[in-house]
């Protein structure tokens, strides 16, 4: 080593980062000085704790020309460590937007009326789960010295009402059918019904959630309220779709203008009926009219109250149309029908149909399962005989359970058409001339007023009676 060529190595000012990820070095003296020793250098970096990085190339720069770097020169880089990945809950549902906006169709054209996202979820579904942290990868400093890689934040779930979380603290459940809501602190909650504190238009959009609906309002032309539960409206209903798998309750009534429907697997109450298609699985309970619409009824249509009127249009039920008066002076056709409903015997008639398919493949099963039986009896069966033993076997179990199904069903429908002989149509007041009565297949037309009647099928014809 040439000591005149190479200067004290206080003259070489080390630094290294606060991170510990870069060490750098500094020539402070004033002399244009010669090149330094490489290994020199080294041994100086070594003094200062610095181990890990070192930059051969940077220290081969520095050694050749000192006085150019009088500012810091990077000569050792640490590994930086990995990042982890904080923990978060997943939600397993469609997120209602903070903002609605409306829907794009297929074709372009924009839905301005499906601007809302209801958070549906059903009883036992999994609407959340945790997804735990990663911790990161420590790195490791130019003093070789491991680095930790920030600290990761866990994630909690944090069940509200309606809902539980299972023995892991790792998933979250519903317990109710309902609409997910977050409430304080971001719990999470289930609640059964869905409410539009106003009416269900632009503003709000479509409806179609799994628990019960209530609108704080109207139903305005165009748009659909559907629900898996029940209905309520405080208002009235336009030319929109309202289904419900339970019933419907409308505070005021439904003026339609031959638009839309109201449909209920159950019954539907309100006030009057305008112009409106309506059908209801029940009973079908109007407290004041029902004017030129087409109404049905699984089990009876009753308009029997204050004024109690029918005129117009088409009135269905399966069993029994109660009112207070049907049809009006100037003749109006009116058609009340009663009786099975065609949908009952066409739905018998298939069940019957099904049936005989059902016991012929029953059949054929029960003979394949025999002859495996008899071979099962003598010998130990191959595996794929076997597997068609098993395979014969849920057969017959699923098709025993379809047959159930039918036969179950086939006996409520029989009982409907039994009591079809009960059907009738009833008039606390009058029924006035151009109204039609039809009971089963048989009809009869009114052409004089009567009062105080009710309408039966008896031996063959349909006989008006006085109401005693």
């Amino acid at each position: 080593m040439n000591e005149a060529l190479n200067p004290s190595v206080n003259l070489i000012a080390v630094t290294i980062s606060a991170d510990k990820l870069s060490a750098s070095i500094a020539y402070t003296g004033k002399e244009d000085l010669g090149p330094y020793d490489i290994e020199q250098l080294r041994q100086l970096l070594r003094a200062n704790g610095i181990k890990h990085g070192i930059m051969d190339d940077q220290l081969a720069r520095f050694a050749a020309n000192p006085t150019a770097y009088t500012r810091p020169l990077v000569v050792a880089q640490g590994d930086p460590p990995e990042p982890g990945v904080d923990g978060r809950i997943e939600y397993l549902f469609q997120k209602e937007d903070d903002s609605p906006r409306p829907q794009v169709l297929d074709d372009g054209r924009v839905d301005y009326r499906d601007v809302r996202r209801i958070n549906n979820v059903k009883k036992g579904q999994v609407i959340a789960q945790r997804i735990e942290a990663v911790d990161g990868i420590p790195g490791k400093g130019v003093t070789g010295e491991p680095i930790p890689p920030p600290k990761v934040k866990e994630a909690y779930l944090k069940p509200g009402k309606n809902v539980v979380v299972d023995d892991n603290l790792m998933r979250m459940y519903a317990v109710i059918d309902g609409m997910v809501t977050f409430t304080e602190q971001d719990k999470v909650n289930v609640f059964p019904v869905f409410e539009v504190n106003g009416d269900v238009d632009y503003r709000s959009g479509n409806i179609d959630f799994v628990g019960n609906v209530v609108v704080r309002g109207n139903v305005i032309s165009g748009f659909k309220v559907k629900a898996e539960g029940d209905i309520r409206i405080t208002g009235s209903v336009e030319g929109a779709e309202i289904i419900a798998a339970g019933s419907i309750e409308i505070g005021e009534g439904i003026v339609a203008h031959n638009k839309g429907i109201v449909k209920a697997a159950k019954s539907i109450r309100c006030s009057f009926i305008q112009d409106a298609n309506v059908e209801a699985g029940e009973d079908l309970i109007v407290n004041q009219s029902i004017m030129h619409s087409n109404v049905r009824a699984g089990r009876a249509v009753i308009c029997n109250g204050a004024k109690g009127l029918i005129v117009g249009g088409i009135v269905q039920a399966g069993e029994a149309v109660i009112a207070r008066t049907i049809g009006n002076m100037t003749h109006t056709p009116t058609s009340i029908e009663v009786g099975v409903m065609p949908e009952v015997r066409n739905e018998l008639n298939e069940l019957y149909k099904n049936m005989r398919t059902l016991s012929e493949n029953l059949d054929k099963t029960e003979k394949g399962l025999k002859i495996l039986e008899q071979m099962a009896s003598g010998a130990p069966l191959p595996p794929d005989k076997q597997e068609l033993l098993s395979k014969f076997q849920r057969t017959r179990r699923q098709l025993r359970e379809q047959q159930a199904i039918s036969r179950e069903r086939i006996q409520e429908l029989e009982h409907i058409i039994e009591n079809a002989d009960l059907a009738k149509v009833e008039v606390g007041g009058v029924i006035y001339g151009g109204s039609k009565i039809v009971i089963g297949r048989y009809t009869r037309f009114i052409k004089d007023a009567a009062q105080h009647v009710v309408f039966r099928y008896e031996d063959g014809e349909i006989t008006m009676q006085a109401i005693t």
